[in-house]
């Protein structure tokens, strides 16, 4: 190739690509030759074509979308690629992720009064035992067979699980509802995980965020915080049940905001983070003595934490609808277009990081943006911090050698979630 040649636009839209992994080689060709770039948006597995969009990969770009809501809407056509049924858009608006400032700072101050650090700190203990007994577990199930283990279903699918159920206060039997809700919404591009898409009376795929296809989650909600009501706990829902400013719907829609993106977020971070260190054992080695000789363990931990949050963020991408003409790294947006953002290429950018294919577990400063920028960054990147580190600590302690691969991480069909859905390793 000449100098002078341009190479083509890669597609990074198809949701079947990131199930052999994240794209990065074509994320660094957006980043170097196309740094916002059309992308066609063809009808696949079942559902519709979509007008295209703009795929925004270099971190500068990145957060300049995400922070300027002003321009760049996430109220006008909600925050996923697909474009929602014009019917269902009015209803997918009152949820808080997708609304923009003012309205989106009141229902934030809202639930930021139940998401308070002190209650989540509360939960550490609890998550560190659960974290060490399901460690346990997995350690006796491979030594009870050939010695291996899948991580996914023996840890951390449990362990993100059980303690966001503790944390929205979610009686023990209803817990496995958080899971098959996840999974409906989440991973709906994947048919091991949601199965075919339900369809219309027309044949037409039903969007998962539909109010049909949530109807069950918000009864459920509305009767969690009734019974909250008359049995208050120290529990995110109680706190909610009990806000006189928050209507029914906007209730509803925190109790699905805080369940589908509060179990996937560690539930996507906690695998990713443990198959890099697989693949990585001499960073692993090196961790773990850290682990083992730093008083303060806590603070040598973060960083890693990060890094291991910069190299595979829960999230691939976010939507926004530009809301008037603009100009993006030299291109045109017209007002109406979608501008999607590519988180995991911006936490590669080589422009900001250095080295940045290299797994540094001591990396600092990392500005990833692995839990968003801007006026919606994660309201629980607290409590999800807190979890992985957890987790992180009690791996350290109970595995004197990185765990080992028994084979390819599967991974979920999905051009939104870094999904593992299996991690298969040595551990016996």
């Amino acid at each position: 190739m000449s100098v002078r040649e341009t190479p083509p636009v890669p597609d990074v839209f198809d949701p079947r690509r990131y199930a052999a992994g994240v794209p990065y080689d074509d994320y660094r060709v957006l980043r170097d030759h196309h740094p916002v770039a059309w992308q066609e948006e063809p009808a696949v597995l079942g559902w519709p074509a979509g007008p295209g969009f703009w795929a925004v990969t270099r971190h500068a770009d990145v957060v300049r979308v995400l922070k300027d809501a002003g321009t760049y809407s996430s109220y006008a056509g909600a925050t996923q690629i697909r474009d929602p049924d014009p019917e269902d858009l009015l209803f997918i608006r009152r949820m808080m992720l997708n609304q923009d400032p003012p309205g989106h700072g009141r229902l934030r101050r809202l639930v930021s009064r139940a998401f308070t650090p002190g209650r989540v700190e509360r939960f550490a203990a609890v998550a560190r035992e659960r974290a060490r007994a399901l460690l346990a577990g997995a350690l006796a199930q491979a030594r009870e067979g050939d010695g291996t283990v899948d991580l996914v279903s023996a840890v951390t699918d449990e362990y993100a699980l059980l303690n966001l159920a503790d944390l929205l206060g979610v009686p023990e039997s209803d817990r496995r509802l958080l899971l098959r809700w996840t999974q409906r919404v989440i991973g709906y591009q994947d048919p091991d995980e949601a199965g075919p898409p339900v369809r219309d009376g027309a044949g037409r795929p039903v969007d998962p965020r539909s109010p049909a296809m949530l109807r069950d989650m918000f009864d459920y909600a509305g009767q969690l915080a009734a019974f909250k009501r008359r049995c208050p706990a120290d529990d995110i829902m109680t706190t909610l049940g009990h806000e006189a400013e928050l209507a029914g719907a906007e209730l509803e829609m925190f109790f699905f905001l805080l369940t589908v993106a509060g179990n996937d977020t560690v539930r996507g971070a906690a695998p990713g983070g443990l198959l890099a260190l697989a693949e990585h054992p001499e960073a692993y080695e090196t961790l773990r003595t850290k682990y083992e000789t730093l008083r303060t363990k806590k603070a040598g931990l973060a960083s890693a934490g990060d890094e291991l949050l910069r190299w595979h963020p829960p999230v691939l991408t976010f939507r926004r609808t530009a809301v008037r003409d603009t100009e993006l790294a030299g291109r045109r947006i017209r007002a109406g277009d979608k501008v999607v953002v590519f988180h995991a290429s911006a936490n590669r950018d080589e422009r900001v990081f250095a080295a940045p294919e290299r797994l540094d577990l001591t990396r600092s400063p990392n500005p990833h943006v692995s839990f968003g920028d801007g006026p919606h960054v994660c309201l629980g990147a607290h409590f999800a911090r807190l979890q992985l580190r957890l987790l992180h600590e009690e791996v350290l302690r109970v595995l004197p050698e990185p765990p080992r691969l028994a084979g390819p991480a599967g991974r979920l069909v999905s051009n939104f979630i870094n999904g593992v859905k299996s991690l298969r390793v040595h551990l016996a």
